[in-house]
């Protein structure tokens, strides 16, 4: 055995060198793991007695990236491209042995091997799109030549990994190893030497490249098949020039281009912001006073209260997670409605592939409909989603708490109501907690955690690792009006209002957002969740807007015609002249000047600022732990775009001093609602951030 930097060890067996990498948790390429390959590979070239060369890692997984921790640092020698080079030159067959993940820099060294073997269980993926980059070790010219310039677009641009059988038939892996991985890749080393198998390095090889080139067919093809989700996005364009260039330039030549292209990248804002979003998803699981260790409910069996579009898109949830579920609603009519809304629901899924048929049948399998409440005995958890009504929530935690087991949590969904007049109506506030997901529930990945001022360490930590169960991203804030996401929300929407009233059309209020990248405005997101949603025509007076509208059978989208008209079987939004009228009148009516000089500039502004300044107010009153934390609600509950990283992230992009002078002036034209909050005033007096990176 060789004595070398504990990250990195030598051992030769019988002819075969094993270099095997140990750099927990996930063997990152850290700076002495670079070196330590470096130094190994050299020295099994130079030993006369090695006729082959096993790259293995111990551990869970082979190498599942770079070491984020040199994120934005400059990078110590050894680089990546002087490692890697050491592996494609070497004049002996080397062989990656890939088990767990082979991600990133992980791959890209995979690709440097002559060979690859795995266990049938391991992924292979060049994700560095989601943060804002392409590949930079070469893996942008190596993986087009060994999958072909399709199967590598897909990969590199969508950030996704496949698996090992995927990667056999595409030739990106040489053999699945059933049994020992290390035994099988030394195996595979020798059959190598034993049959003379030739070395070709993948820089080399051009078989699947040539025949696309000199035609741009796929990649045109390819950018308007994924053009809508690219929107906005720099790197996938980015990503798509450097497999052009694998395609039409020598492998030199290509490299140079993707170094360049990298570059580019790394020095752009999008990578800052979405580097900046990859950290802060991480930081949100971080809870400061509960411990990762602390004692969580194993939730075995779950109710969910209600049928509706919340009831039965959580219920699906649970169902996905493998997590029994019993739907409750209070009359036959609405439960078989709400069960045919689930049924159409996968089985639209299953039609696009999405599930198999038994799949379908499976999850709906776990899930019972039912009117009686008693199946909350059963429960180890029971989330509400009843009508968004503090005395009818009330009302339900009051039964809940007669009829769920002792050990179980009470989980309300509600999106802006008091969880601590929800959690005094039970016998054990300690075990109430507001789950909010967001619509439509079995798919926005959001979960708002809203711990009360008597939820318990263990009831907190079994709502956060719960939601990460049913792959959502969970988020800890605190109790107020519409907590983080909505609070926020109400103060868009209260600029929104009066810009229209003001006279910026509804559709040049909407378009603004949508530039920027969000996936719709304000107005045509009211119409999406419909704008009779808590409106009672009993009770309505006209007051609003909004309720001007629904008076006037307009409620949005499911109606044809909200703040916008619609076609029949269509979503496309169309500008109302019925609407400019309803609001042009209630403006008279009010005596509110209007003017047509309204621009984009000062759209944007009274759009975003209030949000920036709400959030502000959400950090000093303690709602949010962190301002990331308020980026990550934003971007996976709202669709803001993680290419700018969040409200607060790009507050600090745009500058808090700038954004503090623009709110006094409006403060000055248009009120106290204006008045910067003392954390904003703070900041922009020091020149720092607001959110702290």
């Amino acid at each position: 055995m060789a004595a070398k930097p504990d990250s990195v060890q030598l051992e030769v067996r019988d002819g075969i060198a094993v270099v095997t990498i140990d750099n927990p948790p996930v063997n990152a390429l850290s700076r002495h793991v670079r070196q330590g390959i470096c130094d190994t590979m050299r020295e099994a070239v130079a030993n006369a007695e090695v006729t082959g060369i096993v790259l293995a890692c111990a551990g869970r997984t082979f190498i599942a990236g770079a070491d984020i921790t040199e994120f934005n640092k400059p990078l110590e020698a050894p680089g990546f491209l002087e490692m890697i080079d050491v592996l494609d030159d070497a004049p002996k067959p080397v062989v990656a042995a890939v088990h767990g993940t082979a991600l990133g820099g992980g791959l890209e060294t995979a690709l440097a091997c002559h060979f690859r073997v795995a266990v049938a269980s391991a992924r292979f993926g060049l994700p560095e799109v989601k943060l804002g980059l392409c590949p930079g070790a070469g893996g942008t010219q190596r993986l087009p030549r060994v999958v072909g310039p399709e199967k590598a677009l897909e990969m590199i641009v969508g950030g996704n990994p496949i698996g090992a059988r995927e990667a056999l038939a595409h030739g990106l892996a040489d053999e699945i190893v059933d049994g020992d991985l290390t035994e099988g890749a030394i195996a595979f080393a020798r059959r190598a030497v034993a049959e003379g198998r030739p070395l070709a390095r993948i820089r080399d090889r051009d078989e699947k490249v040539a025949p696309a080139r000199g035609d741009s067919t796929l990649f045109d093809a390819f950018r308007k098949k994924h053009a809508r989700r690219m929107r906005g996005f720099e790197a996938p364009e980015a990503c798509i020039r450097t497999v052009e260039a694998a395609v039409e330039r020598s492998f030199d030549e290509g490299m140079a281009r993707e170094q360049e292209i990298f570059a580019e990248l790394m020095a752009g804002g999008q990578a800052r912001a979405q580097q900046y979003f990859f950290f802060s998803e991480r930081e949100a699981a971080k809870i400061p006073d509960v411990p990762r260790n602390t004692e969580t409910l194993d939730v075995r069996r779950a109710v969910v209260v209600g049928g509706g579009t919340m009831g039965g898109g959580i219920s699906m949830c649970f169902a996905n997670a493998g997590i029994p579920v019993s739907m409750v609603e209070r009359d036959q009519e609405a439960l078989d409605r709400g069960l045919a809304t689930i049924r159409r629901n996968y089985e639209n899924t299953a039609a696009r592939g999405g599930f198999t048929a038994e799949q379908v049948e499976e999850r709906l399998g776990l899930i019972d409909g039912t009117l009686d409440l008693e199946a909350a005995r059963e429960a180890d958890l029971v989330v509400e989603a009843v009508f968004e009504e503090l005395g009818i929530k009330q009302e339900t935690f009051r039964r809940l708490d007669a009829l769920a087991p002792a050990h179980a949590v009470l989980a309300t969904n509600t999106s802006a109501l008091d969880v601590n007049a929800i959690a005094a109506a039970t016998g054990r506030p300690e075990s109430v907690i507001g789950t909010h997901f967001f619509s439509p529930a079995n798919i926005m990945r959001l979960v708002e955690v809203v711990r009360g001022e008597k939820s318990s360490k263990e009831t907190v930590a079994t709502a956060m690792a719960l939601s990460r169960r049913l792959r959502k991203v969970p988020v800890l804030v605190g109790v107020c009006h519409g907590f983080v996401g909505n609070r926020m929300l109400f103060a868009r929407q209260r600029e929104a209002t009066r810009l229209i009233l003001e006279g910026a059309p509804p559709e040049e209020v909407d378009a603004v957002l949508y530039d920027f990248g969000l996936p719709m405005g304000p107005f045509a997101m009211a119409d999406l969740a419909g704008l009779d949603l808590g409106w009672n025509a009993a009770t309505s007076t006209g007051s609003t807007i909004r309720e001007r509208l629904c008076e006037a059978g307009r409620r949005g989208q499911k109606a044809g015609a909200g703040y916008y008209d619609y076609e029949p079987g269509s979503r496309t939004p169309k500008p109302s002249p019925v609407v400019a009228r309803i609001i042009r009148e209630f403006a008279e009516e009010r005596q509110l000047r209007r003017r047509d000089d309204i621009g984009r500039e000062e759209i944007f502004e009274r759009l975003v600022y209030p949000m920036i300044n709400e959030g502000a107010k959400i950090l000093e009153e303690g709602v949010a732990l962190r301002a990331s934390d308020i980026d990550v609600v934003w971007v996976y509950g709202y669709g803001w775009p993680v290419y700018r990283g969040g409200p607060m992230f790009h507050a600090d992009e745009i500058g808090v001093d700038r954004i503090v002078a623009r709110m006094k002036e409006l403060e000055a034209s248009h009120g106290e609602e204006w008045r910067p909050a003392a954390l904003l005033e703070r900041v922009a007096s020091e020149g720092g951030r607001i959110g702290g990176r």
